[in-house]
C-alpha cells in the first residue's frame, strides 16, 4: 500500500548560485575532489554556502554531456540566500576557499565554468595567484583559462565564474512507522534525484535526520529543532503535536536547484520512487506560510500552478 502524499507544498526561496564541473583522470578523483569541495555544505544556518553534486557526466556518467577534455567529470552547484545582503561576497569567498583549497589540491582535477553570465566572479586569477607568478593565461579547449605549474604537473581552470539566480529550499519529509522505513524511503528519493538536470541534495548522503524550523527561543541562532514534529516529544504537554498516529521518524531531503521546473521535476520522482516504501505511513514537506519564500512546489502535481 501506498504511503498517503499530503496535500501540501515546499516552500522554496531565491539564491545565488555558482555552477562548475570538476574532471579528473578516473570517477576515483573526481569523487575525492567533489567530496571535499561540498564538505560542510549542508546547511546555511551555519555554513558558508550550500553545496552538493549535480550528477556525473562525461565517460561513465551523462555521456550527452561533453566534458572540454573529454574525461569524467561531475557538475557542482553552491549556492547561498538572495536575502542575504553581503551575498555576492559570501558566495565569492565560499567558491574561492573550496575550488583553491579542494579542487586544485585534488590530483589531476581540472575546474570549468557552466554559468555564461554578465556577472561572474574573477575566480581562475584569483585561484591561480598560487602560482607566484609563474601563472599564465591560455587558451584550450577553445576557453579561456589560467594555467599553474603544482608539483603534480599542471592545474588548469576558467578564467570566470559565472553567478546566476537559482532556487534554494525544495523539500520533502518523509514519515515512517521506525527509523528503517523513513530512512530507507528517503534514500529511493535521494537515489531517484540524482540524475534529475541542475538539482543537489546537500544534507549527508542527501537526507537530513535534524529537520529544522526557521526561529529559536535562543537569539544567538536562527533556526531549532521542529519540536511539533519530533517523536520523542509527542507526550510532551508544552509541545504542539504534529505528526500522525503511528509515525516514530520523520527524515527530509533539502533539494536546490537552477529553477523552479527542474525542483519539481526531482519532486515528483522522489515521490514516485519512495511512495512504496514498505513502513513508510505519509510523504509531506516543510512551509512557513509564504513567510520565508514565494516559490511553492506543491507535492499533488494538478495543484502546481502553471508557470
Amino acid at each position: 500500500m501506498s504511503a498517503l502524499i499530503d496535500d501540501t507544498y515546499a516552500e522554496a526561496f531565491k539564491s545565488l548560485y555558482v555552477e562548475f564541473l570538476i574532471t579528473a583522470k578516473n570517477r576515483k578523483w573526481v569523487d575525492h575532489a567533489v567530496n571535499a569541495a561540498v564538505g560542510n555544505g549542508s546547511s546555511s544556518i551555519l555554513c558558508d554556502c550550500e553545496a552538493g553534486m549535480d550528477r556525473y557526466v562525461g565517460p561513465g556518467g551523462d555521456e550527452t554531456f561533453e566534458t572540454p577534455d573529454g574525461r569524467p567529470g561531475a557538475i557542482v552547484q553552491m549556492h547561498v540566500p538572495r536575502f542575504w545582503k553581503d551575498r555576492n561576497d559570501r558566495l565569492e569567498k565560499s567558491a574561492l576557499v573550496r575550488i583553491s583549497q579542494n579542487v586544485m589540491t585534488c590530483p589531476t582535477a581540472s575546474c570549468f565554468n557552466l554559468i555564461d553570465s554578465e556577472e561572474y566572479f574573477h575566480m581562475g586569477r584569483k585561484v591561480a595567484y598560487f602560482g607566484n607568478g609563474y601563472q599564465k593565461r591560455i587558451e584550450r579547449f577553445g576557453r579561456k583559462m589560467w594555467w599553474v605549474p603544482i608539483l603534480g604537473g599542471e592545474y588548469i581552470m576558467d578564467r570566470r565564474l559565472g553567478r546566476s539566480d537559482g532556487l534554494m529550499g525544495g523539500n520533502l519529509w518523509f514519515f515512517g512507522k521506525d527509523t528503517d522505513s523513513a530512512l530507507e524511503a528517503a534514500e529511493k528519493g535521494c537515489e531517484a534525484i540524482a540524475p534529475v538536470d541542475g538539482v543537489i541534495t546537500t544534507f549527508p548522503g542527501g537526507v537530513a535526520g535534524s529537520g529544522s524550523k526557521a526561529g529559536s527561543d535562543y537569539d544567538f541562532t536562527i533556526a531549532s529543532t521542529f519540536e511539533k514534529f519530533c517523536p520523542l516529544l509527542q507526550d510532551d504537554p508544552t509541545v504542539e503535536h504534529g505528526l500522525p498516529e503511528g509515525v516514530n521518524s520523520v527524515m527530509e531531503i533539502i533539494m536546490n536547484g537552477r529553477d523552479m521546473d527542474c525542483i519539481i521535476k526531482a519532486t515528483q520522482a522522489a515521490i514516485n520512487a519512495s511512495k512504496d516504501t514498505e513502513g513508510l505511513l505519509m510523504i509531506s514537506a516543510g512551509n512557513y506560510g509564504g513567510r520565508l519564500g514565494k516559490s511553492f512546489i506543491y507535492l499533488h502535481p494538478d495543484k502546481q500552478p502553471a508557470a
